[in-house]
């Protein structure tokens, strides 16, 4: 290894938290060089919330076409693209790592597109070179992970569907949670027989009961089959496709198989154990300030033991910059944060689900409105689709501790919902609001 220049910071992995991190130190105005050897951006941007919600909208319009015909339309002869779709979601992806490293070159940020391990503490080999930083962040995100079962070879990532070469006729997802659940969604919108394969009787396990039950039911609606209570416990390939061996010794063939039944943090070649960091549960363990047991070396987002989400990571990022380099001690609010399944349909919350309102305040304090109702633009459409909210609030206070809803634009109504739940608002707060007519956000005016 050639010796390099020394840095101020370093950042290890150029997604979310690691350019938030990065070009608010170069703000501050210290040298700060990031070594990313993949997409810039990241899982948000290469491999998870972009592409996907890019494969949402697509999936979308085989529904769209059938919904214009009760508005007076002709329904359209239409075929759909597989190719063509997939060729167009990956050159988003291209264009963002583009304005990705343009944003770093133009903040006078050095990048490295290699990987990077630790010599030791304060030393770096970053694509054959050696590089020292007085401090270092690791930002390196988190990857899919897959069972140790007979065939798992056969198995899809969440990664993979994004360069799948051909459209899957039968397509069995393994797992319950938010990935699962919105490519189950993605892929019948789109023409693929979906099979979920899920280890309980629901789906979106840590959600409230509302959002499960409503989310499920109109996936099946869709024409989701699913199989409750069932794993896979072998992957065999034959000339018909995938045999899985399910967990009750029966057996179900399929063209493929996504495994979306977690993330781990993604250390594996980062050589923690050079520099002596401690790690907790397969993640780095940080304090408040993300620091490390190292006191120069840093963390932020999936490759922790805290919340992993994309505008989280973003915020630990700036956190951390702003604290250590800008001298403004910054502390990252995890509370009510909210977040959103782009399934179909769609939910999304904030705050305390039900069950955990009543766990912290007591179940005689705890009262909910809820409400079920279909949406005035399906009166015309031939669908039988349904939107539900709920809110929950402390009796006492009268504070909304929740909210949570199921249907079409829940995540763009939570967003602003949330700004209600984070200033602590009140149910009379809600209710002396003038509502906006005709809206389905007027409901949790009007609940």
């Amino acid at each position: 290894m050639t010796s390099l220049f020394h840095y101020d910071l370093f950042v290890v992995g150029g997604g979310s938290g690691g350019l938030a991190a990065a070009k608010r130190a170069a703000e501050c105005g210290v040298q700060v060089a990031i070594a990313e050897p993949s997409l810039l951006g990241g899982t948000c941007s290469a491999r998870g919330c972009i592409p996907k919600k890019l494969m949402v909208y697509a999936s979308g319009f085989s529904q769209l076409f059938e919904d214009a015909v009760g508005y007076g339309w002709s329904k359209p002869e239409s075929q759909f693209d597989w190719q063509k779709m997939i060729v167009a979601v990956n050159h988003e992806v291209q264009r963002l790592d583009n304005f990705h490293a343009g944003s770093l070159a133009k903040a006078g940020i050095t990048l490295f597109r290699a990987k990077a391990a630790f010599v030791d503490s304060h030393t770096l080999e970053v694509g054959g070179q050696k590089i020292t930083a007085d401090k270092i962040l690791i930002a390196v995100g988190g990857k899919a992970i897959k069972p140790d079962i007979s065939g798992i070879e056969y198995a899809l990532i969440s990664d993979q569907m994004f360069y799948l070469p051909e459209q899957p006729n039968h397509l069995a997802i393994v797992g319950g949670g938010y990935i699962g659940v919105e490519f189950a969604g993605i892929m019948q919108g789109l023409g693929t027989q979906v099979t979920q394969i899920i280890r309980e009787d629901m789906i979106l396990k840590k959600f409230d009961e509302m959002i499960r039950t409503e989310v499920q039911n109109g996936m099946t609606r869709q024409g989701v089959h699913f199989l409750t209570n069932t794993e896979v416990t072998s992957i065999e390939k034959t000339s018909e496709g995938l045999q899985l061996t399910l967990s009750d010794s029966s057996h179900k063939t399929v063209d493929a198989v996504l495994f979306a039944t977690g993330r781990t943090p993604n250390l594996t070649e980062l050589r923690l154990e050079n520099a002596k960091v401690e790690i907790d549960q397969k993640a780095i363990v940080v304090n408040e300030l993300s620091q490390t047991n190292q006191s120069h070396i840093y963390a932020v987002g999936d490759c922790t033991n805290r919340v992993q989400l994309t505008p989280v990571a973003i915020a630990e990022g700036r956190a951390f910059a702003d604290t250590i380099f800008g001298k403004q001690p910054c502390r990252v609010n995890y509370d009510n944060i909210p977040s959103s399944v782009f399934s179909n349909p769609q939910a999304a919350f904030v705050g305390l689900t039900e069950v955990e309102a009543q766990q912290q305040f007591g179940v005689d304090n705890i009262i909910t409105y809820c409400t079920t109702f279909k949406p005035l633009f399906h009166s015309l459409t031939s669908r039988d689709d349904t939107a539900s909210m709920k809110l929950v609030v402390d009796k006492k206070s009268d504070r909304v501790l929740g909210a949570h809803m199921v249907g079409e634009y829940a995540a763009e109504i939570m967003q602003i919902v949330a700004v209600a739940v984070t200033a602590r608002l009140t149910k009379a707060d809600f209710d002396a609001t003038m509502p906006l007519h005709p809206t389905s956000s007027e409901k949790f005016i009007t609940l």
